[in-house]
C-alpha cells in the first residue's frame, strides 16, 4: 500500500492529531455515568409528594440528593461541553468562527454548571 502522506507532513510529524481518542473516552464515560444519574433523578422527584418549592429544598437538604445532584450537574454539563465541541469542529468550517464557538461553548458550560452547583449549594445548606 501506497504511504498516503506529503514528504512535508512526514518531516513535521503531521497527520493524526493523536488526542481524540482522549475525548472520545471521556464522552463514553459521562454517558456511562449519566444513565444511573438520570434514572435516579427520575425516580427521586417521581417520589415527591408535589414539586413545591418546600418539597424540591426539604429534597435537596438531603446530604446525599445534594450531592447526586451536584454529580449530575457537573456530568451534564461536561458532557454537553463535549458533545457540542465536536459538533463544531465537525460542521463549521471557518476557524475564525469555529475558535469563537468552541470558546463560547466552553464558557457557557462551566457558566451553567458553576450557577448550579452554587444552587444546590445554597438549597441544602440554607433550607
Amino acid at each position: 500500500m501506497s504511504n498516503l502522506r506529503t514528504p512535508l507532513s512526514q518531516v513535521k510529524g503531521l497527520g493524526s492529531a493523536k488526542e481524540g481518542t482522549g475525548h472520545f473516552w471521556v464522552q463514553r464515560l459521562t454517558a456511562i455515568g449519566l444513565v444511573p444519574m438520570v434514572i435516579w433523578i427520575a425516580f427521586a422527584v417521581a417520589r415527591l409528594p408535589s414539586m413545591s418549592q418546600a418539597d424540591i429544598h426539604i429534597w435537596l437538604g438531603n446530604p446525599f440528593s445534594a450531592v447526586m445532584m451536584i454529580l449530575f450537574l457537573v456530568a451534564a454539563f461536561w458532557h454537553a461541553k463535549l458533545g457540542l465541541q465536536v459538533v463544531i469542529e465537525d460542521y463549521v468550517s471557518d476557524h475564525a468562527v469555529r475558535t469563537v464557538a468552541i470558546i463560547a461553548v466552553n464558557l457557557l458550560s462551566v457558566a451553567l454548571a458553576v450557577v448550579g452547583v452554587f444552587s444546590v449549594l445554597h438549597i441544602a445548606f440554607t433550607g
